[in-house]
């Protein structure tokens, strides 16, 4: 038996960049069971938030859905390079390090050093369906690396040295201290509103 997918909101069909620290940021994803019409609208709002905040990729929580999904276009421009879906991802295989400068669309401006695999196997399905098995390496290797922490609840500056996470310790502060006075002054939903939320998206596209 399936369960019918509740229905959503013009408001609810629209999305944003949510921006540190939100807790959608540090939610683990769920497995996504169900692909449908309003997923891949998702998608492609996805896509046009990543390339008006001149990223290279961008996963689902950071736009509030708990969804294991995430989009990447390592060129970061609309009608150049590839367009890539990943939907339930799994990373393995990691070989080397590197280490590269990251920024995070959850943390406009601010940037650090985090060393990660030089190469990395990826297992995913596209929203058409199609399965993507890819074996990436260099800044490619990197932005799935990078996104695949997003969905499960881990910010890029979570895997940077103390003494580098020491020197932008003081811009993620302003965004902390942005977001508890965005708080107080009701201008951020509660957390049972947000939980409905979440509960909401779960049950259309991770229960069967």
């Amino acid at each position: 038996m399936t369960t019918p997918a509740p229905t959503l909101t013009d408001a609810e069909k629209r999305l944003s960049i949510i921006v540190h620290p939100h807790p959608t940021l540090r939610y683990k994803s769920k497995p996504i069971l169900r692909v449908d019409d309003q997923l891949r609208d998702y998608i492609s709002q996805m896509f046009e938030l990543m390339y008006s905040s001149k990223g290279v990729g961008l996963a689902a929580n950071q736009v509030n859905l708990p969804l294991q999904l995430f989009v990447v276009n390592p060129s970061g421009k609309q009608g150049e390079g590839e367009e890539m879906v990943f939907i339930n991802p799994v990373l393995s295989r990691p070989k080397g390090t590197e280490s590269g400068e990251e920024g995070c669309l959850s943390l406009p401006g601010v940037f650090g050093e985090v060393v990660r695999a030089a190469e990395i196997d990826v297992e995913a399905f596209t929203h058409l369906g199609q399965r993507i098995n890819l074996r990436a390496n260099g800044y490619l290797a990197r932005i799935l690396q990078h996104e695949y922490d997003h969905l499960q609840g881990v910010m890029f500056f979570d895997r940077m040295s103390e003494a580098k996470r020491l020197e932008i310790n003081d811009e993620i502060g302003e965004f902390e201290d942005d977001y508890q006075v965005q708080s107080s002054l009701g201008n951020i939903v509660s957390e049972d509103h947000w939980q409905a939320w979440i509960q909401k998206i779960e049950s259309r596209y991770c229960i069967k």
